[in-house]
């Protein structure tokens, strides 16, 4: 199931819908039948009939598989004489009138396939103008829908006394959009669904690129906005009749939701709250800000913002660190309550308790936090440093120089302190009021990774889920990683008191951690001593569930894992036996994630070796995996770890997120063939 929009909780109590599906649903690009989907959404009707849903049906398509049809009798009719002269096109309303018996023949097939009853009821504009039928209209459906029978209405285009069908727009309503709507008001319908060929209503012509999918239509935002494409290859309306018949409903008080009759489970998920298709409503414009920005509109207002900031001083730039460090401690029984209700939302929710533990805040983080921003204020501005000073020739001097990398797209879950380090972290970086947009829920993330036009680097900060999607989604360069599988080898040559220690730290110090160890790798010779007992002991006697590898379940008889590409996030770890180092070098190439990984040895050869041959982005001896952290490198924060080779790895603070420019300081020199220049190429000092 998809992520839910809390804007449409209230299609959890609709129980009459108005469904219209557009002869573009119904019919092939061909002119036939599209069998595959029509039987595919008489299926998803036959079900919420079922759960006791009363869906009234508005179908088109009548006209279009009505010409098909008299088209192909026409052509096995004529001569080759005949088939030489100019062909009239067929009459409209004979079209109407064979392709209604066709239409309904065909829905009378597919639901009774299904065990469920179908109506047809024709009715033309002139009708509605009638109150006793009007009257007998709900009294009729009423009827029907107590009897669950789908009641499939169109308008009666054969006897209809508007010129042709297509052309004629007059009357109280002209199509059958428009009719679906009528109907949804005149039935007090719950919902109104209009079934297009697209995924709903986007911001120009599908086809374009640069157009988006408007997730909720607002009235005063959007109607002087969008651009609309071609109308429908097919019937009369297209997303302009939608449109305007989904604004008259939505203001008359039903609810409407334009989407694609070709995704599977379409209605389903519509019901259930997903966010897709667009919405119109008559309070959507309370839910958003008509001059709320979009996701391109953001991030290019947050790269204009810190070239602004960029502008400051050093000392601006430090005072506001220094206030949001003072705002920290001066909110924090706020921030506390504010944490304690989330945690509690979230294990209602039943969500993992590892999210649940990254989550909470507890008074001593919040102080960490505040104290992490002090010392990244006072550390050394790094904008605008000279890293290399050179003399091409004579009279023309390059400087190299570090700048902010640009904008940054932070995507984080249940990591709120995530959210002070990352921007205490850009402000200095100056990256980013307009400076810092704030996007709350999933759905507006994909817009913002397809802008790799404006947007420079992506962190992701959560779940390997979400790091994983997020790398799978963008083009954007992504900074984290997905998996935080830390090893940690205890050599034969190790002191076991030291192990013991290390290894408990860094196992319960804060198990829902990326640095944390998953997995304990254990020299071959020490598995029958008593000091190894005792580690064993001590980890299970802390609630740490143990599972071994091959060699090590057998030994210690423990639960054999399935796998050792594991990340429990919680009191559990993996424990293997191995030969020698070597051995524990090739199990943390082949399983592990590059993130930290660590020996405790006193034999100096083999830790040069491990030290020198764990590709990982950190690699410690005889010391906590747990130090493998941005605040405890001294880089005052950190917005990330990267396993990545590209740039910044490991922890990332400051440094990570500069790049350089050149400066090129010249008096007037040409290249011209580079005849009249001599190239020198030394180096200068760089000045304090």
């Amino acid at each position: 199931m998809g992520d839910v929009d809390s804007s449409r909780a209230f299609l959890r109590d609709v129980k009459r819908i108005v469904l219209k599906v557009g002869t573009a649903v119904v019919t092939r690009n061909d002119g036939r039948i599209a069998l595959g989907r029509l039987g595919a959404l008489c299926e998803q009707l036959k079900e919420l009939n079922t759960q006791g849903y009363e869906v009234i049906l508005v179908s088109s398509g009548a006209v279009g598989l009505g010409r098909q049809r008299l088209r192909y009798r026409k052509l096995i009719n004529s001569s080759f004489a005949d088939l030489q002269k100019p062909q009239a096109e067929i009459d409209g309303k004979a079209c109407a009138a064979v392709g209604q018996n066709c239409l309904m023949a065909l829905y009378d097939t597919l639901f009774s396939q299904l065990d469920v009853s179908s109506a047809q009821l024709l009715v033309t504009d002139s009708d509605f103008r009638d109150k006793d039928f009007r009257r007998q209209l709900n009294d009729t459906v009423k009827s029907l829908l107590s009897l669950k029978v789908v009641p499939i209405f169109n308008e009666n285009d054969a006897v209809s006394t508007r010129r042709a069908p297509y052309e004629d727009s007059s009357g109280i309503f002209w199509d059958n959009d428009s009719l679906a709507a009528l109907l949804a008001l005149e039935l007090k319908a719950d919902l109104l669904v209009l079934l297009s060929d697209v995924e709903g209503l986007y911001s120009g012509p599908p086809s374009d690129p640069r157009s988006k999918l408007i997730h909720t239509y607002i009235k005063e935002k959007h109607q002087t906005e969008i651009t609309f494409g071609d109308k429908s290859r097919v019937g009369r309306g297209g997303m302009t009749a939608k449109v305007k018949a989904a604004v008259n409903a939505a203001y008359a008080g039903i609810p409407v939701i334009i989407t694609s009759g070709f995704a599977p489970e379409c209605l389903t998920k519509v019901l259930q709250g997903q966010r897709i298709g667009t919405l119109f409503h008559q309070d959507a414009h309370l839910w958003c800000s008509v001059r709320e920005v979009d996701a391109r509109g953001m991030a290019i207002a947050a790269r204009e913002s810190s070239r602004r900031l960029q502008a400051m001083t050093s000392e601006q730039r430090k005072k506001i660190l220094l206030d949001i460090a003072d705002a920290i401690e001066a909110n924090a029984k706020k921030i506390i309550v504010e944490n304690e209700a989330d945690v509690s939302a979230a294990q209602q929710a039943g969500y993992e308790k590892s999210l649940i533990s990254r989550l909470a805040l507890k008074p001593s983080k919040i102080t960490s936090l505040a104290n992490s921003v002090r010392v990244l204020a006072n550390m050394e501005d790094p904008i605008g440093h000279v890293l290399k000073k050179t003399e091409l020739a004579v009279g023309l001097v390059l400087e190299k120089t570090s700048s902010p990398l640009g904008v940054l797209l932070i995507v984080f879950e249940s990591r709120p302190d995530a959210l002070v380090q990352v921007i205490t972290e850009a402000i200095p970086e100056s990256v980013g009021g307009k400076l810092i947009g704030l996007v709350t829920s999933r759905e507006e993330i994909p817009d913002l990774l397809k802008l790799d036009d404006v947007i420079d680097l992506v962190i992701p900060r959560g779940s390997n889920k979400l790091v994983s999607q997020i790398k799978n989604s963008t083009k954007i360069p992504v900074l984290g990683h997905a998996d935080g599988i830390c090893h940690l080898y205890v050599d034969k040559s190790a002191n076991m008191d030291m192990a013991k220690r290390i290894v408990l730290d860094a196992k319960l110090d804060y198990p829902a951690a990326c640095n944390a160890m998953e997995t304990l790798l254990v020299h071959k010779d020490l598995v029958h001593t008593s000091l190894f007992n005792d580690l064993i002991v001590d980890l299970s006697s802390e609630g740490v569930t143990l599972y071994g590898g091959p060699r090590a379940s057998a030994s210690l008889n423990i639960p054999e894992v399935h796998s050792f590409h594991l990340e429990y996030s919680s009191l559990a770890c993996t424990i293997e036996l191995v030969d020698d180092v070597h051995a524990a070098i090739d199990h943390i190439h082949e399983h592990g994630s590059a993130h930290t990984d660590c020996i405790i040895a006193e034999d100096q050869e083999v830790v040069d070796l491990f030290l020198g041959q764990v590709d990982s982005a950190a690699v410690f001896h005889n010391a906590s995996t747990r130090f493998c952290d941005g605040a405890r490198f001294g880089l005052g924060a950190e917005v990330g770890i990267s396993t990545s080779r590209i740039h910044a790895r490991g922890p990332v603070g400051v440094e990570g997120l500069l790049t350089t420019r050149w400066i090129l300081r010249g008096s007037g020199q040409v290249v011209n063939g580079d005849k009249g220049i001599t190239y020198t190429h030394k180096d200068l000092p760089i000045e304090p």
